[in-house]
């Protein structure tokens, strides 16, 4: 097959692949002359397994990346064996430090067939779920206090400061926080609800949970002081008392 067949295919492949994958999802095509991007892209590849073997028999040489609103990315590279299809793997958020990756366990890339619409759903059933959970440990190690969500909870930690905040790993559950008066950063993927006016803060609260339970998504109010997952809580939560929270210590 010639690299233009090879290049064109796994462009179509990752477009299908974006349309299919469960959330909101764009792909875009690294071709060979983009070396810088491609170099840079290796550096961030979440895995030690098989997608590094890959890719230390094979240097990068083309990608396509598919990339959600809120951050977070997946690559798709090509198989260098005897089967038809790809590989995909998970892309570490740049925007975090690398100590926060320190005893977080890579959500490992997996091999995909020659059928993006069976693909979607082995990365959704398997990749998807250890890349969120990954992420939101990292995001929790990188900044104190927060707790981590699963892709079916959203964990919403109080702050110091009497703000409340979260990292969902659901873009839909992002877009209902967004409307509720949450702000995200668009550097850690963090979701933060001001605690100026508490009143206001407390309906959010109230009203965030029904609306995510509709989704299949469940919620639990924490204080930071706990660094173990917590446990789910109703879906519609009591009104949010004032005063300052203790922030959690940092543990590797």
């Amino acid at each position: 097959m010639h690299d233009h067949d090879t290049s064109e295919r796994l462009a179509s492949y990752a477009d299908v692949l974006a349309g299919e994958l469960p959330g909101t999802w764009t792909s875009s095509h690294l071709q060979p002359d983009a070396k810088d991007d491609l170099a840079e892209l290796v550096d961030h590849i979440w895995d030690l397994d098989l997608v590094a073997a890959s890719l230390a028999e094979h240097p990068l040489k083309q990608a396509a990346v598919l990339s959600r609103p809120d951050g977070a990315q997946l690559v798709l590279l090509d198989r260098h064996d005897a089967r038809d299809g790809f590989l995909i793997a998970a892309v570490a958020p740049r925007s975090l430090p690398d100590e926060a990756y320190r005893a977080v366990p890579e959500p490992h890339g997996i091999a995909l067939a020659d059928d993006p619409f069976l693909s979607a759903e082995q990365i959704a059933g398997d990749l998807l779920a250890r890349y969120y959970s990954a992420l939101a440990q990292v995001r929790h190690n990188a900044l104190d206090g927060i707790q981590p969500s699963q892709p079916d909870r959203v964990v919403l930690t109080w702050q110091p400061d009497g703000s409340v905040a979260t990292a969902p790993a659901d873009d839909r559950a992002g877009a209902i926080l967004v409307a509720h008066g949450f702000v995200q950063d668009p550097q850690s993927g963090i979701y933060r609800l001001g605690g100026d006016d508490t009143r206001a803060q407390a309906r959010a609260l109230r009203e965030i949970g029904p609306q995510l339970d509709a989704l299949g998504i469940g919620t639990a109010l924490q204080h930071p002081a706990a660094r173990t997952l917590p446990t789910y809580a109703p879906a519609s939560m009591p009104p949010v008392p004032a005063g300052p929270r203790t922030q959690a210590t940092r543990t590797r």
